[in-house]
């Protein structure tokens, strides 16, 4: 495998488990140092990182909760303390909360506002906090969701909400930067295999019903989108910016 990111330090939010765990993998695969943040699995993340450095690159774990949006620059310092740079950064964090329609009078609002919270502002202010040390041609991709322009099911108004949020920062982010050939892209994936997506449709296999939406039916592998996230962060996609990139079997067109 050719080592396109051969010397780049990435950070890859939420990297303990699920596409984040992939997508660092993916990263390290291709050469790049990675450090991944997580939140409360110090087994998940020790067993992630000892994985990065069987590849032969330097890798380490950082706890920290996107919900404390004080502990975003701490991130990013802690980052720059040990690799010396960052290069790459995948806003990969985020929760879903399934929620009942907002006419409901049970409407959990409490666990609503975190998801605003972690799935907007955690991500902003990782992304402050990375703008100003993220290396001239640096690369910046977000994690969105299909959700992000199209509401598929009921009761999911806030989810998709945070999710369009992140599209238009992330527009706008990539406009800020340019001029410092800084990239910033979404990638929109559909369901995947996550702990994420269990919460949503249940556990066992995903239903028929939810299934013969999917032009290609089937919903996708951890490492399809993984591709697209570093494809992103590598050599080729220096021109592509501003991008909202579905991965998504071609649900909802």
């Amino acid at each position: 495998m050719s080592k396109t990111l051969e010397g780049k330090v990435a950070l890859v939010t939420g990297g303990s488990r699920g596409l984040g765990a992939v997508t660092a993998l993916k990263l390290a695969e291709l050469g790049a140092n990675v450090a991944i943040s997580y939140v409360s699995s110090d087994d998940k993340a020790a067993a992630v990182v000892e994985e990065l450095r069987s590849t032969g690159v330097r890798a380490i774990a950082i706890k920290s909760d996107q919900a404390d949006l004080a502990a975003a620059k701490p991130l990013i310092d802690s980052v720059i303390a040990d690799f010396g740079k960052l290069d790459i950064l995948v806003n990969n964090a985020a929760i879903v909360v399934q929620g009942k329609t907002v006419d409901d009078p049970n409407l959990d609002t409490v666990n609503l506002d975190r998801l605003w919270q972690i799935n907007v502002m955690g991500v902003v202010a990782t992304t402050r906090a990375a703008a100003p040390v993220l290396t001239d041609g640096g690369r910046i991709i977000f994690i969105g969701s299909l959700n992000g322009t199209r509401s598929l099911f009921p009761g999911v108004a806030d989810y998709a909400g945070t999710k369009a949020a992140i599209n238009g920062y992330a527009r706008g982010v990539a406009r800020d930067l340019g001029g410092r050939e800084i990239t910033v892209n979404v990638v929109q994936p559909g369901a995947m295999p996550t702990d994420m997506m269990r919460q949503v449709l249940g556990d066992g296999d995903a239903p028929d019903e939810f299934l013969d939406l999917h032009p290609i039916r089937r919903i996708a592998k951890l490492e399809e989108v993984a591709a697209l996230v570093t494809f992103l962060a590598g050599p080729d996609a220096g021109y592509m910016t501003g991008s909202v990139l579905d991965v998504a079997g071609g649900l909802g067109i």
